[in-house]
C-alpha cells in the first residue's frame, strides 16, 4: 500500500536515541502532551512512537552502540536511500549506517557530513514518518551549526539537491536551504566562545510551542537545562534546551502560521 509522506528531500522524521528511555517516555509527554506507543517487536528495543492527538510526531529507543551520548537526529525523507549513499560518499561524507531495512517500515541509513554532523535518511515503506509538522508540540524546524558553512553549502547541494540562500536575521549569517518553492533547513556558525573550533558540526531540531518561555520554564521543573534562554528572532521566539540525560533540542515559537509541507 503507498504511503503518503513528505517530498523527498525534506525533513520527514526526528527520534530521540537515548539510555534514558523511561524517562524520555515520561519527559516529553509531560512537556509537550505527547502520548506514547511502544514498538511490540522484541528487536526494537522499545522503541517508541510519540503521538499528538493520536499523530506521529516523533520517536524515541535506545542508543545503537552503549557509550553513544543521547542525541535528536533528523530523517530525511528520500525515494532511495542507497542512491544518496553513494552520493554522501562522492561528496566527502562518511556512511556510518549502511542503508537497511526496519521491519517493514522503511528503509534507512545514518550518515555525517565533512565537519561530522550526523544525519540519517528515511525511505518509507508501511511508515511515512511524522504525520503532523508546525504546529505546538510537533517537529518545526531543523538546522546544522557548522564551523565550515561554506563546505556544508556544497555537500548538501549535491546530496540532497538544496539551493543556499542567506536569509535575515540580524548580527548572524544565516543561510537557508531551498528546495523547490519552499526551505526545508537552515544553517549557522556557532555562536559563543563555548563551542570550540575544533567541534564537529551538528544539527538540532526545533519543536513548535505555543509559548517558548513557559514550556522552557515547564522543561526545568521536569529535570532538563535551559541552554540558550528563550530570545526573539525573525521567525519567533526561540530557546534552546537539554532534557534530563542531556540531550540537545530547541523550542520555537512562530510568529506567523508555517505553510503546509509538500506531499505527494
Amino acid at each position: 500500500m503507498a504511503v503518503v509522506s513528505v517530498a523527498p528531500g525534506t525533513p520527514c522524521w526526528a527520534d530521540l536515541a537515548t539510555p534514558g528511555l523511561d524517562a524520555a517516555r515520561r519527559f516529553y509527554p509531560e512537556l509537550f502532551g505527547w502520548t506514547g506507543r511502544i514498538d511490540p517487536e522484541p528487536e526494537a528495543g522499545g522503541y517508541t512512537v510519540f503521538l499528538l492527538d493520536g499523530r506521529a510526531v516523533a520517536g524515541a529507543g535506545p542508543p545503537a552502540v552503549p557509550d553513544q551520548v543521547p542525541i535528536w537526529s533528523t530523517y530525511v525523507a528520500t525515494d532511495d536511500a542507497d542512491l544518496v549513499a553513494g552520493r554522501v560518499e562522492r561528496a566527502g561524507g562518511q556512511v556510518v549506517v549502511p542503508p537497511f531495512e526496519v521491519f517493514d517500515r522503511g528503509r534507512m541509513a545514518v550518515f555525517t557530513d565533512p565537519a561530522g554532523a550526523a544525519f540519517s535518511v528515511w525511505q518509507p515503506m508501511a511508515f511515512a514518518g511524522a504525520e503532523v509538522f508546525d504546529v505546538p508540540g510537533a517537529m518545526s524546524w531543523t538546522e546544522l551549526v557548522t564551523p565550515d558553512p561554506d563546505g556544508a553549502r556544497i555537500f548538501y547541494e549535491l546530496v540532497f539537491g538544496w539551493q543556499p540562500e542567506e536569509e535575515p536575521m540580524g548580527q548572524v549569517a544565516y543561510t537557508g536551504w531551498r528546495l523547490g518553492d519552499r526551505l526545508v533547513a537552515g544553517m549557522m556558525p556557532p555562536l559563543g566562545e563555548e563551542f570550540p573550533t575544533n567541534s564537529p558540526a551538528y544539527w538540532t531540531l526545533y519543536f513548535s510551542v505555543a509559548d517558548a518561555d513557559a514550556t522552557a520554564a515547564r522543561a526545568a521543573e521536569l529535570g532538563g537545562t535551559i541552554l540558550v534562554p528563550p530570545r526573539d528572532i525573525p521567525a519567533g521566539r526561540v530557546t534552546a534546551l537539554r532534557d534530563p540525560h542531556g540531550a540537545l533540542f530547541s523550542l520555537i515559537s512562530l510568529t506567523t502560521p508555517t505553510p503546509p509541507r509538500p506531499t505527494r
